[in-house]
Parts: C-alpha cells; sequence; structure tokens
C-alpha cells in the first residue's frame, strides 16, 4: 500500500525551502477544473470549476477583455470547529487502479468524472471542495510535480486574475505545496494544492483544496486530515 501514515503539519511548521511570489496578476486559470490533464506522473491541471481554456489566437486577432470587478463573497467563514471527519473510499483509474482512503469531512458530498482520474467531495453550500488524484504512475517528486503545473498556470488566460501566494517544500517529508487565488467568475477563490510523498520521496498524491479567502484556516485543517491519513492500494487495469 503506497502512502504515508503522517506528514507532520507542514503550513504549521518551520519550512526551509519557501519562496512567497505575491502578486502575480498576469496569469489566468483556464485550468482550473475537474477535466483532468494528467501525464501519468502525478500531476494534473489544479481544481476549480471552470472549462479548459482554449488555444491562444493569433496574437492582435481578438481585443484583451477589460479587468473584471471583483465582488467579495462575504458568506459565512468555514469553521474548522465544526468539521467532523470520517474515512471515506474511492477507486481511481488512469495508469493504475488506486483504491484510495483519506480522512474528509463526513458531510461532503462524493463526485467523480469519467474518466475517475479524482474524486472531488463537496461541502453542503458548494463553495468549498476537496480534490484528491491517483491512479498515476509513481515516478517524480514533488517539487517537481509542482513546478510542472506553474508550467501550466502560466498558459491559462489573464483575466482569470491568479496570483501565486506561496511555493514551499518540505524538507523532511518532500510535501510541496502551492497556494494561490484566483478569480473564476467576479469573487475570489482561495487554493491549495500538495503533492504528497512517499518514503522515497516520490509524489503519491495531488490533493487540493479550493474556497473563499476566509476559509483559508479550515481549508488548511481538511487539507491536512486527507494527507495526513491519504492511502493508495494499486492494481492492474483489467481489459475489458
Amino acid at each position: 500500500m503506497a502512502g504515508r501514515g503522517s506528514v507532520g503539519a507542514l503550513l504549521a511548521s518551520g519550512l526551509v525551502a519557501v519562496i512567497a511570489i505575491g502578486g502575480a496578476g498576469g496569469y489566468g486559470v483556464g485550468l482550473l477544473t475537474t477535466a483532468e490533464r494528467s501525464d501519468a506522473s502525478g500531476v494534473a491541471a489544479p481544481l476549480g470549476s471552470l472549462q479548459p481554456s482554449t488555444p491562444s489566437p493569433t496574437v492582435g486577432t481578438t481585443p484583451t477583455p477589460p479587468p473584471k470587478k471583483i465582488v467579495p463573497d462575504n458568506s459565512e467563514p468555514l469553521n474548522a470547529d465544526d468539521l467532523h471527519y470520517k474515512t471515506r473510499q474511492f477507486a481511481a483509474t488512469s495508469v493504475v487502479r488506486s483504491e484510495v482512503s483519506l480522512r474528509v469531512p463526513g458531510n461532503w458530498n462524493f463526485t467523480q468524472p469519467d474518466p475517475p482520474k479524482i474524486g472531488r467531495y463537496t461541502d453542503p453550500t458548494g463553495k468549498r471542495w476537496l480534490r484528491i488524484e491517483a491512479g498515476f504512475t509513481i515516478r517524480r517528486s514533488p517539487a517537481d510535480s509542482m513546478a510542472a503545473k506553474l508550467v501550466d498556470l502560466g498558459t491559462v488566460p489573464a483575466n482569470q486574475m491568479l496570483s501565486i501566494k506561496s511555493q514551499t517544500v518540505d524538507p523532511d517529508t518532500h510535501d510541496a505545496t502551492l497556494v494561490y487565488t484566483y478569480v473564476p467568475d467576479n469573487s475570489v477563490r482561495y487554493v491549495v494544492v500538495r503533492w504528497v510523498a512517499n518514503g522515497d520521496g516520490l509524489c503519491t498524491f495531488e490533493i487540493a483544496v479550493t474556497g473563499l479567502p476566509q476559509d483559508q484556516a479550515a481549508l488548511e485543517d481538511v487539507l491536512q486530515h486527507a494527507a495526513d491519513s491519504a492511502a493508495r492500494d494499486d492494481s492492474p487495469i483489467t481489459p475489458r
């Protein structure tokens, strides 16, 4: 069984490798979608609710869209003390079939796209969710997976107003964590993506949480519970 029982509280610990890149407003998040673009190496397009971006047209043929007017979503913040966790299971299929087990909020609803490379748990309001990908070949480090994700994010439309907040790699666990915000419609979304390492320092999961900026503390709690408990048991895919 691949996975690590406990990775420790990464976001609360002292990190040696920390790079903060605030205000990268020239990027966008057209790739922020549950329609995955996995390359079977531990990296997929980050989570979100948008459709994949189309190829950029020839320069000069399409006018640049005007900046969005940001309208804050003043919903009550998600409260970590109100979350009750339970162990959930699902199967992710890509290069291999991964039987996945992890702890998530018990009242969050599960959905899965086709092909089932990921599982997604969404809170009752529909404003926060956790996404986990498995089923890929375990061959790349979390740091390399995060670097590949950043390359993907650099190709998306500017009108999504992506802002990279931080990139961190834990020197002890080798987990990598990327934090950014984006504007899918008119309200800002807060995203944390973590690539979880196994004992050999290779990526076994990509786990991401998305919500509102005021949900930051609770989202980190959800992510930590998932990353600490996530395990996968892989088997070959049986041809139909």
